[in-house]
C-alpha cells in the first residue's frame, strides 16, 4: 500500500469540530486514503453522492432526521459530495447541529462543492487538494533510486493508482479513464453542450505543453469563441485536470502581464488525449513532456507541505524566457527545465538585471530530485 502524503495531515485533523473536505479529480485515490485511515474503525457511516438515493436523503433534510441516519456513527463520510444539491448548506446542518460527528466529504470537482461550502462553512472546515501519486510519495515507498529509473514511464503513464497498480496494462485504463469518466461533472453541467469540445480542447492544450496559450487561437482550432474556451479552461482547472501557469512581472516594461501556459496535473492524461504512448526515448515533444511533469510534481509538493509560494513563468515581448519563477517568504528563485543534462542554460540579462541576485537553477533529468522533494531547493 502506497501511503499518501495526506494521510498524516487527516490524521491530525480528526476530532477537531471541523469538516474536512478532500478535493481531487476522479480515481485519485480518495477513497481509498479514507478507507486506510478508518480501516479498523466500525464508526463509519459512508455516502455516496453518485447514487441517486443519497441525493434523494439530502434534499429538503433537517437535522432531527439526519440523527436518525447517523445513529450512534461518530465520522460521516460523503463520498462526491459535489453532486448533492446545495451541499454546502447540508454540510453545515450537520456542522452546527450534530457537532459531535466528524464530517468528511470528498469532491472530484471544486466548481461546485467549493463555491458551495465556502461560504456557508467559513471558519468551520479544513480544505485539502489530492492529486495523483506523488514522485515524493513513490520515493518514501520504494525508493529514490527505483524512482528515478522509473521516470521515463511516470512521463509517458503517470502517477493515477490505477496505472501504478496494474502494469501492463496502463495504455487501456488510461484510455478508459480519459475517455469522459474524467468530466464526468463536466459534462453534467447544463452550461457544457458538447462534450466532444472538451475533448479537442484537451487535445489543443496537450499540443501546446510548456508553450504559451491563446484563448483565440485554442478557439479556432476548437471551434469555439474565446470567451468560451476560457470558461472550459477554468472548468477543467477546477476539475483537476489542468492547471494554468501565469507570467511574472514587476519592474520591465516589455515584461508579458497576461500570458499564460496551461500544463496537465498527469502526463498519463494528457498522453491518453492526443493518443500517444510513445517511450520516451522515440519522443520529438520529450521536452514539453519532461517540463510538464516537473512542474506538476512541484506543485503537489508545494500543496501537500502547505507552502503559500506563488508559482510563475517569465517572458519578455522580445522572447526572453524562464519556464518557472517561483516566490515565497519574499524570495524569489528562477528556474530553467531541460530534459537533457547536457543541455546547457542561462539567465536572461534583462532578467538578471531587473531582479539582481535571484539564485538560477537548471532542473534536468539527473536533479530532478532536488526540485520535486521537500527541503531539497
Amino acid at each position: 500500500m502506497i501511503t499518501r502524503e495526506l494521510e498524516n495531515t487527516i490524521r491530525k485533523r480528526l476530532g477537531q469540530g471541523k469538516a474536512i473536505l478532500i478535493m481531487g479529480a476522479r480515481q485519485v485515490g480518495k477513497t481509498t486514503l479514507l478507507k486506510q485511515l478508518f480501516s479498523n474503525s466500525d464508526d463509519v457511516l459512508w455516502f455516496n453522492g453518485d447514487e441517486q438515493d443519497v441525493r434523494n436523503l439530502f434534499e429538503n433534510i433537517s437535522a432531527s432526521r439526519l440523527k436518525l441516519f447517523f445513529g450512534n456513527r461518530k465520522t460521516i463520510i460523503i463520498d462526491e459530495a459535489q453532486r448533492i444539491t446545495d451541499i454546502g448548506l447540508r454540510l453545515k446542518l450537520i456542522t452546527d447541529q450534530i457537532p459531535d460527528v466528524q464530517l468528511i466529504a470528498t469532491g472530484s470537482s471544486s466548481f461546485e462543492l467549493a463555491n458551495q461550502v465556502n461560504e456557508p462553512l467559513t471558519g468551520r472546515k479544513w480544505e485539502y487538494k489530492m492529486f495523483p501519486v506523488s514522485f515524493e510519495e513513490m520515493v518514501t515507498h520504494h525508493g529514490l533510486l527505483e524512482e528515478k529509473r522509473l521516470l521515463p514511464h511516470r512521463m509517458v503513464y503517470g502517477y493515477y493508482p490505477d496505472i501504478i497498480n496494474h502494469p501492463g496494462e496502463e495504455e487501456e485504463l488510461l484510455m478508459q479513464l480519459s475517455d469522459s469518466y474524467l468530466y464526468k461533472d463536466i459534462i453534467s453541467l447544463d452550461k457544457i453542450k458538447k462534450s466532444d469540445k472538451i475533448v479537442k480542447l484537451l487535445q489543443a492544450i496537450a499540443f501546446q505543453t510548456g508553450s504559451e496559450v491563446s484563448y483565440n487561437e485554442l478557439g479556432q482550432i476548437v471551434g469555439l469563441d474565446p470567451k468560451t474556451v476560457e470558461k472550459y479552461i477554468i472548468l477543467l482547472e477546477q476539475a483537476y485536470i489542468v492547471f494554468r501557469l501565469s507570467s511574472f512581472s514587476r519592474n520591465l516594461r516589455n515584461e508579458l502581464k497576461n500570458s499564460r501556459k496551461i500544463y496537465f496535473y498527469d502526463n498519463g492524461i494528457r498522453n491518453a488525449v492526443i493518443g500517444n504512448f510513445s517511450q520516451v526515448e522515440n519522443r520529438t515533444d520529450v521536452g514539453s513532456l519532461f517540463e510538464n511533469f516537473v512542474i506538476s510534481e512541484r506543485i503537489k509538493m508545494l500543496q501537500y507541505h502547505q507552502s503559500h509560494s506563488q508559482y510563475r513563468f517569465w517572458r519578455t515581448a522580445a522572447k526572453q524566457e524562464i519556464d518557472y519563477v517561483e516566490e515565497g517568504n519574499g524570495k524569489l528563485t528562477a528556474f530553467e527545465i531541460k530534459w537533457n543534462p547536457l543541455k546547457k542554460a542561462s539567465m536572461p540579462s534583462s532578467f538578471r538585471t531587473a531582479y539582481p541576485n535571484v539564485p538560477f537553477f537548471i532542473i534536468n533529468r539527473e536533479n530532478v530530485e532536488d526540485f520535486i522533494l521537500p527541503n531539497s531547493l
